[in-house]
Order: C-alpha cells, then structure tokens, then sequence
C-alpha cells in the first residue's frame, strides 16, 4: 500500500535483486523501475548498493553501474574481495549490508516509506528498527523462485511485500544472455 503524498526512497541490494529476477527468468529494467515508483509516491532518492571487482581489466557490471549513476540512482560501490576456498575455487565477496543499513537509518527522519530490494534475512532488525522510528517498510522478493529468495522473517516483519514477479510486466524485460552481470556473493 501507497499513498501517493508519502516521501519514498529505494534501497536495492544489487546483488540480491539480480539473483531473484534471474531465478524468475527476467531482467529489471531499472528505468521503469523507477518511473514506477516516481508515480506510488514523492521519490526522494534511489539508492543501488553493489560491490566492484577492482582489479578485472572490465566488469561485466560497470556499464549497469554507469547508467544507474548517470540516470538519477545514489550508487554505493566497495571493492569486493577475492578468495581461494577450502575446496580451491576462487570466490568473490562483497557484502553491501551495513553500508545499506547506515544509510537507511540516516535517512529515516525524512521518509515515510522505505522500499528494501532485497529478500535477505539480515535486514530484519534495520525493518524492525525504522519501524519503530515510524517509517513503513515495503521488501521487494520473490516467494516463487526455487528456494524463495526471502527470508520468512524479512516478509513477515515488512508493512508489505511485494512479490517481485507480479512487478514482471512493469519492470522487467527479457534477460540479455551475452550481457548479464555476475551476482557478487554475500
């Protein structure tokens, strides 16, 4: 639920979204994505959370990463890091959450309703606590997927969750196959 006199801000775990569209079959099309919440309410700011590889000569993600900041998102970027595993594979970490959390909790006093991209079971506190600071809580995931790619008690502490294949036919088009970014795991 919407009002349409309500300031909004976005907050998307890059990552996280990615996955979840991919595991419904689609891509997001982050233009749409935002037409479509300029017209729910007063958007203030859209923030895209994801962690770069540095040291790759080209970033599969970095012309996403581009537009998004050159078509009016807050984009918030950190190097992620590379590892060998116990098994010998190399590995990519980039975890964006606090940096998510600070930011979301910073901007509390000047929003009503605080729209979370992500299905990920840590942000349940930063829910619980902009609630208490009176802002409402919309998560956007999706149940549908092979596992659901939200944590039940994410969803359950949300005001709303939107299931993000009912937004498919506003926000999303077909996935590219030659140009699809790598999810940087949490």
């Amino acid at each position: 639920m919407f009002y349409r006199d309500e300031r909004l801000a976005l907050f998307i775990d890059g990552s996280n979204l990615y996955a979840a569209a991919k595991s419904l079959g689609f891509d997001i099309d982050y233009k749409l994505l935002r037409q479509e919440f300029m017209q729910r309410g007063k958007l203030l700011r859209a923030f895209y959370y994801t962690a770069l590889l540095e040291n790759d000569d080209y970033s599969p993600i970095r012309p996403l990463v581009d537009w998004l900041h050159y078509n009016g998102f807050t984009m918030v970027t950190k190097p992620a890091k590379e590892f060998t595993d116990s098994q010998g594979r190399r590995k990519v970490k980039g975890n964006m959450d606090i940096e998510l959390a600070v930011d979301a909790m910073e901007l509390a006093p000047r929003v009503d309703h605080i729209v979370l991209f992500s299905g990920d079971g840590d942000f349940r506190p930063l829910v619980e606590s902009l609630q208490r600071a009176g802002v409402r809580v919309s998560v956007v995931s999706t149940i549908r997927s092979q596992p659901p790619m939200i944590a039940d008690e994410l969803r359950r502490q949300a005001d709303n969750f939107i299931e993000l294949e009912e937004l498919r036919e506003v926000i999303g088009r077909p996935p590219r196959e030659d140009q699809s970014p790598r999810a940087v795991n949490n």
